[in-house]
């Protein structure tokens, strides 16, 4: 059986998770504060903890598509695609807010709020499932720009401030959990989430 990779680098640290279904032992999780060096480094830190000779071994991918720095974020996506594309294997995109809200337990909706300098904030809304699944946290409102003069919709809010390897985690938790039930996941679909354009008065 094989391997699952997941891959988180929406802020300055890259999060790399492995695991084995079926095999005993923990999954292992990585995070290396790499700042602008991931582009040079990003093959090196996710050997650290899947040698490249694994690789042909993945059953399945996961990345956080953001939102988060746009270079940083963009890296580990083509990447993800690209392995996925090679390997012929499911790819998970997941938000890092999400990642952010199932790592906090929201227990009612609630705004996750990330301050942009001299541009407002970027908000989603996340809490349980509709379905009364409480262990569960969904997205209920994707991440936007909200801009400096436009206030939030009324609840409560908490910083989106990412941790990693914890955030890694939950993002290879929910691949493992998409795997074992077997769910599709074409690579095309997964794309960086931005919610303020890379270039400035777009």
């Amino acid at each position: 059986m094989g391997a699952v990779l997941a891959l988180h680098s929406s802020s300055d640290v890259l999060g790399v998770g492995v695991a084995w279904p079926g095999m005993a032992g923990p999954a292992e999780l990585g995070a290396f504060p790499l700042g602008r060096g991931l582009a040079n480094q990003l093959l090196a830190c996710i050997e650290q903890q899947l040698p490249a000779d694994q690789w042909p071994q993945l059953d399945r991918l996961a990345v956080a598509i953001g939102p988060g720095g746009f270079t940083s974020t963009r890296l580990t996506v083509v990447l993800a695609r690209t392995l996925a594309q090679q390997l012929d294997v499911p790819l998970d995109g997941v938000g890092s807010f999400l990642l952010v809200a199932r790592r906090l337990a929201i227990q009612q909706p609630t705004w996750l709020v990330q301050e942009l300098a001299r541009r407002g904030v970027v908000a989603g809304l996340y809490g349980p499932a509709p379905r009364g699944d409480r262990a569960a946290v969904v997205e209920l409102a994707a991440p936007r720009l909200f801009a400096p003069d436009t206030p939030l919709p009324p609840g409560p809010q908490l910083a989106a401030v990412t941790q990693l390897p914890a955030d890694v985690g939950q993002l290879l938790e929910l691949s493992l959990q998409a795997h074992a039930q077997g769910l599709a996941a074409p690579w095309q679909s997964v794309l960086p989430l931005y919610p303020t354009s890379p270039v400035a008065g777009i």
